[in-house]
């Protein structure tokens, strides 16, 4: 018998799919929260115990948050992949859909080459409750430290504010793409490779991609968007080299476990990335950055005293 229940695929499943998005670590709380649940939420939801079926549950819980981005940012998709193609087919970049979609791909190479070599080692020495929880903490304190450096301004909107001559027709996610394409691209290589902290447990990819946007000089709403457009092939091409482990005898006993978490994530993915893209046309990263804090040094206080 399997030793994943149906409520425990879905439940991860959920907490996945918010956690991935949202900027506070869906590793560190998958790590986490059964932890500090116990019995055997504890047993079975333990990454770092041999022979665990757990990581290959989030392995696909991984690719159906990356389906959801997908369908949730399909126009933008198809306008990245024909702005790709016609820039090879030219042998130019020039218009926006063009340098986004080269954007998108220097900024993906700095953490593709890491998790290629370093997620296993990563995961298998660091992937228990402690060390989630002190990472958990730097997470807050990172995410503090980049509204309080921030150089973009405030992340909310002004009224009145400019538009350029000639932009009024324009779609605001079109327009978030003008301002995000005028990064350098070193400016992308670098917040692509902040994901690279992301393979520590308790640190945020969308949280350390949307900060060092931030940083970079981008308002929130478009550090957010592209973070979230960069999340989407990093996320799916990682789960994508571990499905066929899924087909093999790792897969036996939780496919249908896995189905049900699945559907979870996409849900619970596809309902949060709605919720941000909204939330940080006004808003910052420091409610996060307190949650995460708090969370992560009273997790460490529980699990050391306990």
């Amino acid at each position: 018998m399997s030793v994943l229940t149906y409520p425990e695929a879905i439940g991860v499943g959920l907490l996945q799919g918010v956690t991935e998005l949202f900027p506070v670590s869906s590793l560190g709380h998958s790590i986490l929260v059964p932890a500090l649940l116990g019995g055997s939420w504890k047993r079975d939801l333990n990454v770092s115990a041999a022979d665990s079926p757990y990581l290959n549950v989030l392995i696909g819980l991984h690719l159906a948050t990356a389906l959801a981005l997908v369908v949730y940012f399909w126009r933008d998709w198809v306008r990245v992949i024909s702005g790709f193609v016609s820039s090879v087919r030219e042998r130019r970049i020039e218009t926006v859909d063009q340098k986004l979609a080269w954007l998108l791909i220097v900024a993906t190479i700095p953490v593709g080459i890491a998790g290629l070599a370093l997620d296993k080692v990563f995961r298998e020495s660091l992937g228990k409750p402690i060390p989630a929880a002190i990472f958990l903490t730097l997470n807050g304190l990172v995410l503090y430290v980049a509204e309080r450096l921030r150089r973009g301004g405030s992340g909310r909107r002004r009224a009145g504010e400019a538009v350029a001559p000639g932009d009024e027709e324009l779609h605001p996610d079109e327009l978030s793409d003008r301002r995000i394409t005028k990064l350098s691209w070193t400016h992308a290589l670098i917040i692509g490779g902040a994901q690279i902290l992301a393979l520590l447990p308790g640190i945020s990819r969308s949280g350390v991609t949307i900060s060092t946007g931030i940083f970079k000089g981008l308002r929130h709403e478009d550090s957010a968007r592209f973070a979230f457009l960069l999340a989407t092939p990093v996320i799916g091409a990682a789960a994508l080299l571990k499905v066929p482990s899924l087909m093999g005898h790792a897969g036996d006993g939780i496919r249908g476990q896995v189905l049900a978490g699945a559907v979870a994530a996409f849900v619970a993915g596809y309902i949060a990335v709605r919720f941000l893209t909204k939330y940080f046309e006004t808003r910052t990263l420091t409610p996060f950055a307190i949650y995460c804090t708090v969370a992560g040094l009273g997790s460490l206080a529980y699990l050391t005293l306990s």
